[in-house]
C-alpha cells in the first residue's frame, strides 16, 4: 500500500498507510481552538481521526485483545500524549434538561484536542447500546465527531460518528 505523510499543526509528522475502506465525512470546525478555514478544519479533523486509528491499531497489534478497557484507555492516552496531543481521560460531560436543570454527568473515555470524543470498549462486538452511548456523548458535549473503538475482538473495530445540528424536517 502507498504511504501518506501527514503534517499536524503541532509540528508532528507521521507516516500512515492509506486505508481505502475508510470513509471520511467532513467536519465542521466550530469547536476548534484555532481559527481554520472550512477546508483546513476538515483536513485537521480527518488527520486527528487517522492518528487515533493508527495509534489504536498499533496498540491492538502489541497488546492484542483480552485486557480490561482501562488498559487500552491508558495505552491510547499515553501514546497520543507522547505525540504532543491534548488528551483528557474520563472527561465529564454535563447533561441538562430542556429547562436548563442539570440532570447528571457522563464520563467520556477520551476527549482529544477538545474536538474528538473517543469511547473505548473491550467487548466481543459493538451493540446498539454502545452506538447510542457515543451519540449521547456527542449531543451532550455539542461536539460533532466521535470514534467508537473496540479492542475486545480479535480484529480491531473502529467506527466514526458525526452529530450535526441540521434541523429536523
Amino acid at each position: 500500500m502507498p504511504l501518506r505523510k501527514w503534517r499536524f499543526s503541532l509540528g508532528i509528522t507521521i507516516r500512515t498507510e492509506i486505508c481505502r475502506s475508510l470513509l471520511f465525512v467532513p467536519f465542521c470546525g466550530q469547536h476548534a481552538l484555532l481559527c481554520f478555514t472550512s477546508k483546513e478544519m476538515k483536513a485537521e479533523s480527518n488527520q486527528l481521526c487517522d492518528l487515533v486509528r493508527e495509534t489504536s491499531l498499533a496498540i491492538h497489534r502489541y497488546h492484542r485483545h483480552g485486557h480490561l478497557e482501562k488498559i487500552y484507555e491508558n495505552a491510547l492516552a499515553h501514546r497520543l500524549r507522547k505525540l504532543g496531543l491534548k488528551v483528557e481521560q474520563q472527561h465529564p460531560l454535563r447533561v441538562y434538561d430542556e429547562d436548563g436543570i442539570l440532570l447528571g454527568d457522563y464520563f467520556a473515555d477520551l476527549l482529544i484536542e477538545d474536538q474528538l470524543i473517543v469511547e473505548l470498549k473491550a467487548i466481543r462486538t459493538i451493540a446498539d447500546e454502545h452506538v447510542a452511548q457515543i451519540l449521547g456523548y456527542l449531543r451532550s458535549a455539542r461536539i460533532e465527531t466521535g470514534l467508537l473503538v473496540n479492542f475486545g475482538s480479535p480484529v480491531l473495530q473502529i467506527k466514526k460518528y458525526l452529530m450535526s445540528d441540521a434541523p429536523s424536517p
